[in-house]
């Protein structure tokens, strides 16, 4: 396992969007809907904050049609992934 260097990520730290990057850490991919399920918002407020990591490279999403509709598909990227997990390495040494 490599150490991963602390950096807060002020990208990152906005509640809802640190809680999209936890979620999508733990697969390839999630469905928008049930992100929008897990954080109890609006897809209005999951669409602003989407918006803001994928600006910033963290989060790539890709539309598929399956069962006669559309469907979003999100999912962290490497360099999110990196910075994600430095971003919560920065929070326990802040916080130790």
């Amino acid at each position: 396992m490599t150490d991963v260097e602390p950096r807060f990520d002020e990208v990152i730290h906005a509640r809802n969007r640190l809680q999209i990057c936890s979620v999508l850490a733990d697969v390839d991919a999630l469905e928008f809907a049930a992100v929008e399920e897990v954080l109890d918002v609006s897809d209005y407020v999951v669409s602003k904050h989407v918006k803001v990591l994928a600006d910033a490279g963290y989060v790539e999403s890709r539309k598929v049609h399956e069962g006669g509709r559309n469907r979003t598909w999100l999912s962290l990227t490497d360099d999110g992934r990196a910075a994600y997990e430095g971003h919560l390495a920065e929070l326990r040494r802040i916080t130790r």
